[in-house]
């Protein structure tokens, strides 16, 4: 080997080393920037803090973009999905004083036709997902974006099992993001499903007191 193609050989090592380094810098920092908006944004909806939606939302569009690079696909629409219904929480629990939106709780039966529905549609958007896209994990994912939006818009309305459906929600994205190497994400899942746990007996408390 010349030792111009030597010189060529170690000046394309470094530049690719240095793209590679930048790119983790880069999704790290954003990561981050994620986990600390959400953690703000779950606080702050379980003290019923309107304030927690802004937060959610900017911690949802730091999500899309790293969940994209990840090709974790659902995700990434699971939390566009997260962008508009923070803008629709916002709105709904912005009432004038005395008609604030209180905590509520539905009977068994729109819980079964959700939970049903729910599986039924998941298992058709994995199957989009498994054939049209390179998701990793396509019928996980789309599980968990379809109960993670209708656990959202539960939330939005100030639904009491909302926090049960975060709480099983919580608990597979643990080992998903983890797969994935997301293990930041993976430890916010880990505060996320302790959270959830206190936000249910939280709002339950709540409930009971109204």
């Amino acid at each position: 080997i010349t030792k111009i193609e030597r010189d060529h050989f170690l000046s394309s090592s470094t530049r690719f080393l240095c793209s590679v380094v930048h790119k983790v810098e880069l999704n790290l920092i954003i990561e981050l920037l994620s986990v600390g908006f959400n953690l703000v944004f779950i606080i702050l909806l379980i003290k019923e803090n309107i304030w927690c939606w802004p937060f959610g939302i900017v911690g949802s569009l730091l999500s899309v973009y790293l969940f994209i690079l990840v090709q974790l696909n659902a995700e990434s629409l699971l939390y566009v999905f997260y962008v508009i219904m923070g803008a629709y929480g916002w709105w709904n629990w912005s009432k004038p004083i005395g008609e604030e939106l209180l905590i509520s709780k539905w009977n068994i039966t729109p819980h079964l036709t959700l939970v049903i529905g729910g599986v039924i549609l998941g298992l058709a958007l994995g199957w989009i997902f498994d054939n049209y896209t390179e998701a990793v994990y396509p019928f996980v994912d789309s599980q968990t974006t379809v109960f993670g939006i209708a656990a959202t818009f539960l939330e939005a309305r100030k639904k009491l099992y909302a926090w049960i459906y975060w709480i099983v929600l919580n608990g597979v994205s643990i080992i998903l993001y983890a797969s994935r190497d997301l293990f930041i994400y993976s430890g916010l899942m880990v505060v996320f499903f302790a959270l959830s746990v206190y936000g249910f007996r939280s709002w339950s408390v709540k409930f009971s007191k109204q």
